[in-house]
């Protein structure tokens, strides 16, 4: 499993990139940085299994079996890491409430 250090560096990382996104293209908009985050976060992890943030970091969304997060899993964890809470709670595998939600945990690649 990933650990929180690196999980928290490549949230870092999206965000930054997506701050930059809407920068150029809607003035820093708070609401556009937040909806480039969820739309890169749905897209990539529903189709390739981890963000930018996720792929520099080395690390990727996969289902507890192993195989992919698929397109259900990406939507509903990426609307709970938007709501902040999921995301900063964790259990007692490090895993944070978003990603328990949906079956899904963070690994390295």
């Amino acid at each position: 499993m990933a650990r929180p250090g690196r999980r928290l560096a490549a949230l870092l990382i999206d965000w930054l990139l997506c701050y930059l996104i809407a920068a150029g293209l809607f003035d820093a908009n708070q609401m556009a940085i937040l909806g480039i985050f969820a739309v890169e976060q749905m897209v990539l992890v529903a189709t390739l299994g981890y963000s930018v943030g996720h792929r520099i970091l080395g690390i990727q969304v996969q289902k507890l079996d192993g195989g992919p997060a698929g397109p259900l899993a990406a939507v509903v964890r990426t609307v709970l890491l938007c709501l902040l809470i999921p995301a900063v709670v964790f259990d007692v595998d490090q895993r944070g409430l978003h990603d328990r939600a949906m079956g899904t945990v963070l690994v390295r690649m």
